[in-house]
């Protein structure tokens, strides 16, 4: 059996389907894990989603931040803006299947001997905090209270964490770390406005940010972290025990497969 992690679909399907064919992928013997943003702004958002859930055991993924966005819409909390593509999801007749689905899926997940979530973990926070946090949520998206969380979830404030955060403010920060973050302070303060490559902002950013994973101090340095998000890094070597796997086919970039084996990239030009 071979695991393969893939970064950002966001309704790209048939360039999936060209990357599982190039390495011979066994619905029946191998796995899938995504990195998150299975939807939105590529043409193929409702294939996706039921091709993803067809692979039953095989298929796994993180919740993204688009991901989530379309569960918000289809819970009448949030309505589409003019770049999404979700209509055909939110009218589809397996609709109810395919959001019931999409809504219990988690927010970090480990596979082998590494850990996968959509944007990153705060240099603030350990892999024993993100994962009892990230499971906070997932209990709150699998209750009853989903729809007030929805409700809460979007916001850049409060900017980081407060043991002291309670409710839909403490959900959000949650949230913001594992699905939107990009750059932020040693301490988890989070900026989540800028999203380029950090070249590209070295005179405009604050002295106290940058990447969540280039502080010495950080956390889980010494664990091994695919995720995907930020298009802009093109899939750069980030250090040590870091696999960033959003290249950014959507955007004309290409989409990258890894294999979890042998760590080699497999990737799809757009």
């Amino acid at each position: 059996m071979t695991d393969y992690a893939v970064g950002d679909i966001q309704g790209c399907l048939d360039p999936l389907l060209q990357l599982l064919d190039r390495v011979n992928f066994d619905v029946s013997n191998d796995r899938l894990i995504a990195t998150g943003d299975l939807v939105n702004r590529g043409p193929q958002s409702l294939q996706t989603l039921r091709f993803c859930h067809s692979l039953g055991d095989a298929f796994k993924t993180v919740l993204g931040n688009h991901d989530l966005h379309l569960l918000a819409v289809a819970h009448g909390v949030k309505k589409a803006t003019p770049k999404d593509t979700l209509d055909e999801i939110l009218t589809a007749a397996d609709r109810v299947t395919l959001l019931e689905w999409l809504q219990q899926q988690p927010l970090l997940l480990e596979v082998n001997d590494f850990c996968i979530v959509h944007a990153g973990i705060p240099p603030n926070w350990s892999l024993d905090t993100a994962r009892s946090m990230a499971l906070e949520v997932e209990q709150i998206l699998r209750s009853e209270q989903a729809g007030h969380y929805f409700e809460g979830m979007y916001g850049n404030q409060p900017q980081g964490w407060d043991d002291s955060l309670v409710g839909q403010a403490r959900w959000r920060v949650i949230t913001n770390y594992l699905t939107r973050m990009r750059y932020c302070t040693a301490a988890g303060r989070l900026d989540l406005q800028a999203k380029s490559a950090p070249e590209a902002l070295a005179t405009e950013l604050e002295q106290d940010l940058a990447p969540w994973f280039s502080y010495a101090e950080r956390k889980t340095r010494d664990d091994k972290i695919i995720f995907g998000h930020w298009a802009a890094l093109e899939g750069r070597d980030c250090g040590a025990n870091l696999f960033p796997l959003d290249t950014g086919y959507v955007w004309g970039g290409a989409m990258r497969l890894m294999n979890l084996t042998s760590g080699e990239f497999t990737q799809q030009p757009a």
